[in-house]
């Protein structure tokens, strides 16, 4: 499932990492595989890893719905907090996070368009934030795996044999047409993903920032194999890390497309309206006033 994404969506988005050299991925020590080879090597990689997902159960997926914790981190990389969530995603590129107990702070995004509420009301998110969540998108790794290994330009390479997090792997490395390369850990055990990294140079202050994903915890919800914890680095400070609920988590249920437009926050801003002038009279009353 994509990663929920409004806490990450604020964040710089990173977009190519450890550029690669023209000459043939190394496979293994004494071994050097041509461009071809290289390609088909990755794809078969990507592809196993796909099955070991869930295959056609994983590629399937239309929505999701999902509730967790959300572990926030300052610039000295102590930990600021942990706030609980749920998470609403109809696939491809419509999401609904609904933050604190009270779920009063939620975030919308349906493509190139995004709604926030809060204590203020209903608001559009600006242009720079809607730029940054379709980035993030493009970047999500359970987004490249469900519809962007086809698309035209894609250039894959494999990168050789690793340890990664104390387990034997395979890196991947994709170019895309946008200029990002995203590198990807692959388990030799499982085929599962282990760790995503993607870097890019900052468009406004060119300075080179780079992130990495760790994926762990990975458990069966219907047929699909999820990571239950991700927890993201930039320029090796930890930003977040999200815990999700093994019991709160659900593939295809349903979800319409009403949840994912700025009437359905309009709606619910007018309930926490009312139930706020409630409270204020009711305060009054008991104060005498």
């Amino acid at each position: 499932m994509r990663l929920k994404y409004r806490w990450v969506s604020v964040l710089a988005i990173a977009g190519a990492i450890l550029a690669a050299a023209a000459a043939p991925a190394r496979a293994q020590d004494g071994e050097v595989l041509l461009p071809e080879q290289s390609a088909a090597k990755a794809k078969a990689l990507l592809q196993g890893m796909i099955e070991a997902l869930g295959g056609s159960a994983y590629l399937s997926v239309k929505d999701s719905t999902c509730k967790g914790r959300l572990g926030s981190f300052g610039h000295s990389g102590a930990l600021s907090g942990y706030d609980v969530f749920l998470d609403l995603a109809k696939l491809p590129d419509k999401d609904r996070q609904e933050m604190s107990k009270k779920r009063n702070i939620i975030y919308v995004t349906n493509g190139n368009q995004g709604w926030v509420l809060d204590r203020g009301g209903v608001s559009e998110e600006p242009a720079d934030q809607i730029a940054d969540n379709e980035r993030e998108l493009q970047l999500d790794l359970d987004y490249i795996l469900r519809y962007r290994l086809n698309e035209t330009g894609m250039i894959f390479r494999y990168v050789g044999p690793d340890v990664v997090d104390l387990k034997e792997a395979d890196w991947v490395e994709i170019d895309d047409p946008q200029g990002h390369e995203i590198q990807i850990a692959v388990a030799k055990l499982t085929h599962l993903p282990i760790q995503k990294k993607v870097a890019m140079r900052d468009p406004i202050t060119h300075m080179r920032t780079e992130e990495i994903d760790y994926y762990s915890n990975f458990q069966k919800v219907d047929s699909v194999m999820m990571y239950f914890q991700q927890t993201r680095f930039r320029n090796g400070m930890k930003v977040f890390q999200v815990f999700y609920d093994p019991d709160g988590c659900r593939f295809n249920t349903g979800l319409q497309d009403s949840l994912f437009t700025k009437e359905s926050l309009e709606e619910r801003w007018a309930q926490l309206d009312k139930r706020g002038k409630k409270k204020k009279e009711k305060d009054a009353d008991k104060s005498g006033l």
